[in-house]
Order: C-alpha cells, then sequence, then structure tokens
C-alpha cells in the first residue's frame, strides 16, 4: 500500500526562513504562489519581462523578476513552466546561477527521469505534483480544504529534502487530505500512460470510433453525437464521484448489463496486449526520445496531427449541438 502522509507529518518550520522561487505563473503556478504566500512563506515569482503572466503577478502583489535572478535568490527552486520548455530554461538560466544546498522542485517527473535536466550532486531534488488543475488547488486551498498530491526526492544532498518536499505540499493545502508517496521514475511512466492510453489517447480514440461506427450505419450525425460524447459527462462524473460500481448503480440495469457484457468485448486481449505494448515504450524512454526530438524539429508532426484532428468530422456536428445547449461555454 501507498504511504499518505497527512498534516501533522510534515515540518512546515523548515521552509519558514526560506526564499520561494516559482519559475513560470502559469495555472500551476499561480496556484502554488498564492497558496503557499497565503500559508505564510516568502515566495518570488519568475516569468517573461512584459508578458501577461508577469503582469498578472505583479497585480497579485507578488515580487516578479527573471528567471535568472530568481535562481539565484530562491533557496527552493520550483519549475513550473511546460517540459518542453524545461531544458533549455534550466541550461541557460537556472543551472548558472543556482547556489550549493538549495532545493529544485517539479510538479512532473518527465525531465529528470528521462535525463533532460541533469542537476548537480550538491542540490536537493524533489517533486510535489498535485493531482488536480491549479484553479482547482487553489479554490481547495480558500474553502480550507485540499487537492490530494504526489511527493517524491530524487536526491537527497542535505537530509532534508523529505522535508521540504512535504513542507512544500503542506503550503499548497494538500497535506490537508493525503499526500502519496511515489518515485520520479513511478509518477511520470505512469502519467504518460494514462494520458495516452485512458484519459486522452483512449478516450478520443474510442469516441471517434463510435461515432464514426453509427454514422456509417446510416444513424445521425447529431444523435451519435449525444450518444458517443455528450453524455460521457454523466458517467465520468459518477465514476469521478464513487468509483465505477457507483456509476453503475447509477444508470439503467439495460446500461449495466451492456456496461459488463459488452465492454471486455471492445477492451479484448488485443487491445491489452497494445496497451502492454505502449508501456514498454514509455519503460524503454522511446515515447520520450520521439517527443523531444519532435520538438527540437519544431512539432511538424504534432502541429499537422492538431490541424488533421480539429478537421475530424465529429467536431463540427459537435459546435452545432453545442449551440443548443446555453448552459455551456462555447471553448
Amino acid at each position: 500500500m501507498a504511504r499518505i502522509f497527512k498534516d501533522e507529518e510534515a515540518n512546515f518550520e523548515v521552509l519558514k526562513d526560506k526564499t520561494i522561487a516559482i519559475i513560470g505563473y502559469g495555472n500551476q503556478g499561480e496556484a502554488h504562489s498564492l497558496n503557499l504566500r497565503d500559508s505564510g512563506l516568502r515566495v518570488i515569482v519568475a516569468e517573461l519581462p512584459d508578458s501577461p503572466a508577469w503582469r498578472r503577478a505583479e497585480e497579485a502583489g507578488f515580487s516578479v523578476v527573471s528567471a535568472k535572478e530568481a535562481a539565484s535568490m530562491g533557496d527552493v527552486v520550483m519549475l513550473l513552466v511546460p517540459d518542453t520548455i524545461q531544458p533549455r530554461l534550466w541550461e541557460e538560466e537556472i543551472a548558472p546561477n543556482i547556489r550549493e544546498g538549495i532545493a529544485l522542485g517539479f510538479a512532473h517527473g518527465f525531465n529528470i527521469h528521462y535525463n533532460q535536466i541533469k542537476p548537480p550532486s550538491t542540490i536537493d531534488v524533489f517533486m510535489v505534483a498535485p493531482k488536480g488543475p491549479g484553479r482547482l488547488v487553489r479554490r481547495m486551498f480558500e474553502e480550507g480544504k485540499g487537492v490530494p498530491s504526489l511527493v517524491a526526492v530524487e536526491q537527497d544532498v542535505t537530509g532534508s529534502a523529505w522535508d521540504i518536499a512535504l513542507a512544500y505540499a503542506k503550503g499548497l493545502g494538500s497535506t490537508r487530505v493525503g499526500v502519496i508517496q511515489t518515485t520520479f521514475k513511478e509518477e511520470t511512466e505512469t502519467d504518460l500512460f494514462g494520458e495516452q492510453v485512458v484519459l486522452c489517447g483512449g478516450v478520443t480514440a474510442l469516441i471517434k470510433a463510435g461515432w464514426e461506427t453509427l454514422v456509417e450505419a446510416g444513424y445521425q450525425p447529431e444523435v451519435a453525437y449525444f450518444e458517443c460524447l455528450h453524455e460521457l459527462k454523466l458517467i465520468v462524473d459518477l465514476i469521478y464521484e464513487g468509483g465505477i460500481a457507483y456509476m453503475r448503480r447509477s444508470i439503467s440495469d439495460t446500461a449495466e448489463y451492456g456496461d459488463m457484457t459488452r465492454g471486455p468485448r471492445i477492451i479484448d486481449e488485443l487491445v491489452r496486449e497494445e496497451m502492454k505494448e505502449i508501456l514498454k515504450e514509455i519503460q524503454r524512454g522511446e515515447f520520450a526520445r520521439e517527443w523531444i526530438m519532435e520538438g527540437r524539429a519544431g512539432m511538424p508532426v504534432f502541429n499537422a496531427l492538431r490541424r488533421i484532428e480539429a478537421q475530424h468530422p465529429l467536431e463540427e456536428v459537435g459546435r452545432e449541438m453545442r449551440k443548443l445547449m446555453p448552459w455551456l461555454k462555447q471553448g
């Protein structure tokens, strides 16, 4: 069973006299900065000069500096810019300016696990990864609650890396509900697998395949949209709220029987074997190498696939159907 830390196991004093430098004031960066400051910690923010994020951080009352300045000032340096930007920013702005004995933090393990960032042996390296978007991390904190986080230590030079990681998680509000111990390897590989096989890749491919099957069989695209995409939110919300068994108790007996008898025919042994192969590609670093090279080449495949997917007929039908739903914010 996983080790789960709560409030009483986090020693907040280890951060009381430290400067926490948040590199990146985006979705997570904004929430981290505000929560840590409201927890009584000294926080500075690094952003691109004259960017909207810089102005937003200034308006929130933070001292905003360059990444180079933040690296030299921070006792804890939290890197919250996108994975694709981190290696260059590390090499050019952060690594030359950090001091021995500081703690370098991440919210995702990709660049450490796949050796795109190689910290010196003189600093601590930890991870605190909230399992929710920044706006939820902030809202739960303001309500006196919290969002669970994963926590890991890759390098403990000072002997205080775990204390710092847990104190940081406490500052976010995560130890109010529970912080789960993991490793950079486990967090990275499971995160990539979940995105590719279930949460994003698996779900979107299943939606499109179901919709295309109905339309090719002569059913109206609009009706197929409701059955294969729109109603997914109802099911996901039920699973999110109470698990799979709870969802099954909340739907009709007909739907539940179809779920349990037909679902395994869709996710059959061939699909499971492909899942295992994708996991092996992640574990061997093949996906990471492919994605890193794609970034270095200027994202040609990524951008082409994005254009193609945006032109799928399902997207056109969806835009028209969502006009019938005044409660939705049009994306």
